[in-house]
């Protein structure tokens, strides 16, 4: 399994009137890093407990989420199968792709049109027949389980701070993340996500269903201004932001979710959104493996 491992709090130099803090958890591991570690931990312990031995799950070709599980696969004696999304790299490997190989994970192209089906019965009948018994993991691991890993980064923000934050900041894929930070999150804080997709809105619907049903509710916002043209686009002025960010802080970062993240978080203290003097932490959720330099 996973070791327990806690990430490092670093203070910023950020916008005027706030106090600015980044959560490393880009430095959990250097291959199963940020909200991946987090939402893997329990999916592999109940994995183990189920006396499964391989794990499937999904993605494209520049996928974390399957970078991430293949790694993660490797260190815990996991057999590792990817359903890669698409088949135009069947014959010509992404390194991410091959970075996954590398670690013994078994790479399934499928067309885009199949992969749309991939959460349907039939789907999933042709998958055992091909492939015997599984743990499956969704696409981005964002599971009820994940959501308990994730949670677990808020009474260690808390710690660390000394008290409880005012605010604390992800990007969002597929709300994992976010569900985990509203599910951790002391009554106090507000809990902020940036989309990474174009048209995002319906994120909270997806979130608010990964949430424990007991759970109280515990507003939370989704900013979706911040995508730069949709999941993996980027624009020159995003780059401009994260070598500007890189070379005052000495922090990487990456351009598809928590340089817009970032970005998003600099734009609205500009322009007064955040009270001053409040204590504002971001999530930095790595994936640096996918970082382009721009």
């Amino acid at each position: 399994m996973l070791p327990e491992r806690e990430s490092p709090l670093q203070q910023l130099s950020g916008p005027a009137g706030i106090r600015l803090y980044l959560k490393r958890d880009d430095r959990l591991h250097p291959q199963v890093s940020g909200n991946k570690w987090r939402k893997l931990k329990y999916n592999l312990i109940a994995a183990r407990q189920q006396q499964h031995h391989t794990l499937l799950t999904f993605g494209g070709a520049y996928s974390n989420h399957l970078f991430a599980t293949a790694a993660a696969g490797k260190l815990a004696g996991f057999n590792t199968i990817g359903i890669v999304r698409g088949d135009e790299h069947r014959e010509r490997d992404t390194p991410t792709l091959a970075f996954a190989r590398s670690c013994g994970m078994n790479l399934y192209f499928v067309s885009r049109a199949d992969y749309r089906l991939k959460d349907t019965s039939e789907f999933t009948s042709r998958l055992e027949t091909r492939f015997g018994r599984f743990y499956r993991l969704p696409e981005g691991g964002s599971n009820v389980l994940a959501v308990q890993g994730v949670a677990e980064v808020m009474p260690e923000i808390e710690h660390q701070l000394g008290r409880i934050p005012d605010y604390v900041c992800c990007p969002v894929g597929t709300g994992g993340t976010l569900a985990g930070l509203v599910a951790g999150a002391s009554e106090p804080t507000q809990v902020l996500g940036f989309s990474a997709l174009k048209g995002g809105s319906f994120l909270i619907d997806d979130v608010n269903r990964l949430l424990p049903a007991d759970l109280p509710v515990k507003p939370f916002q989704l900013l979706t201004d911040y995508h730069f043209g949709g999941y993996a686009k980027t624009t020159p002025e995003l780059f401009r932001f994260m070598h500007e960010f890189e070379r005052q802080t000495g922090v990487l970062i990456e351009q598809v979710y928590t340089g817009k993240m970032l970005f998003g978080l600099f734009d609205l203290a500009r322009q007064g959104y955040f009270p001053i003097g409040a204590t504002v932490v971001a999530l930095h959720t790595g994936g640096l493996q996918g970082r382009l330099p721009g």
